[in-house]
């Protein structure tokens, strides 16, 4: 199928971006989703309670384009902004995105096409998404996950979307389950509201993806300070639910989740130059999926850098040492993680991690 950037007559998408004191990307997000090949979209952004020039920069837009809204809340937090946006959306399908995050053409197209060409089944199409730094330049970082169909079990194992701007959603499954949870903020636990909700529509629908990278998920300094903490109480909350909803589901799986969690949270850790925390969620890590953990090989290394750097490196060299390493990947190609991509799926944790997955695919 071949959709013209002029065809209005097709399914209305709205794009929905909560802001929340996002005065240095703002711009970039939306010009990157104006620049879509799909036009046939609004744009709903939700300012919760930015103390920036986050609604100013909203509104410049808006004052250029229509299908730009700006709506505004006091500052509640990112699931509640985002159900603000939902309610106040008209279109047939919804798109999340983060302001700071960024889309390449065609990712919308591709997304409703593949949406128009399925079952009414399908609930959600996902596209792959490439870590990027504050230039927009790629880091190496990549999401490309080829899950599909019947994936409850593979979403509780991980979260495979890999992030909240990776999405289009049928507004029929937010009529099916709801939006997302705003009581996660209310226990001090967040980071998790988007994988949570697309574990309920996933007990309802089928999964579809683009296996294309269509979509720049920022990793930044500022964005790195946020509370781990509140990030595995949340995982932890997610996962008890889930745990009474579904008995049979096997223990083992939540096992595998945390771990999984954990090595994330490890990872941002050592991003973030905080080295101690990298080492306390390496061995939470290790404790939950101990076999899994023995066979990435990269866990020794960030083990490692983080015990020379808390026994070698001052605290003062940590930011400038962050700085350094991110200048250090800038380059990198596409080429060059296609070819990762292919030495990454020869790994023998990830031939460990495809019979899992097959296994709960069962």
């Amino acid at each position: 199928m071949n959709i013209s950037k002029k065809n209005l007559d097709l399914p209305l998408i709205s794009v929905i971006i909560p802001a929340y004191n996002a005065e240095k990307f703002i711009a970039k997000t939306l010009l990157s989703v104006l620049s879509q090949t799909y036009q046939n979209i609004e744009i709903l952004v939700v300012n919760d309670g930015s103390t920036d020039t986050t609604a100013e920069i909203v509104t410049s837009f808006t004052q250029k384009d229509s299908r730009v809204i700006l709506l505004q809340q006091s500052n509640t937090g990112v699931a509640a902004a985002r159900n603000l946006a939902i309610q106040k959306s008209r279109g047939e399908y919804i798109a999340p995105i983060d302001a700071d995050d960024i889309w390449y053409p065609q990712n919308l197209e591709k997304q409703v096409e593949s949406l128009i060409k399925s079952e009414p089944s399908v609930g959600v199409v996902y596209s792959w998404s490439l870590d990027i730094n504050e230039k927009d330049l790629l880091t190496g970082g990549f999401y490309n996950s080829t899950i599909e169909g019947q994936v409850y079990k593979a979403l509780v194992y991980k979260y495979f979307i890999g992030n909240a701007s990776s999405s289009l959603i049928r507004r029929i499954c937010f009529e099916k389950v709801g939006c997302y949870n705003c009581q996660l903020k209310a226990q001090n636990a967040q980071g998790c509201e988007d994988w949570e909700l697309h574990l309920r529509i996933a007990e309802h629908y089928q999964f579809k993806v683009v296996p294309e990278f269509l979509v720049g998920y920022r990793q930044i300094t500022s964005s790195m300070s946020c509370n781990f903490a509140a990030m595995a109480k949340c995982h932890s909350l997610i996962m008890t639910d889930i745990q009474q909803l579904h008995p049979e589901i096997p223990a083992s799986i939540y096992h595998w989740s945390s771990s999984n969690f954990y090595i994330y949270l490890a990872v941002k850790s050592n991003r973030s130059n905080n080295h101690k925390n990298t080492l306390f969620w390496l061995i939470r890590a290790f404790k939950e999926d101990f076999f899994m953990a023995i066979m990435r090989h990269n866990l020794y290394l960030l083990s490692i850098e983080s015990i020379l750097k808390i026994l070698v490196v001052p605290p003062t060299q940590s930011g400038l040492e962050f700085k350094q390493r991110l200048e250090s990947t800038e380059g990198t190609t596409i080429a060059s993680i296609n070819q990762r991509t292919r030495i990454h799926k020869i790994l023998p944790s990830q031939i460990y991690e495809r019979i899992r997955l097959d296994s709960l695919a069962n």
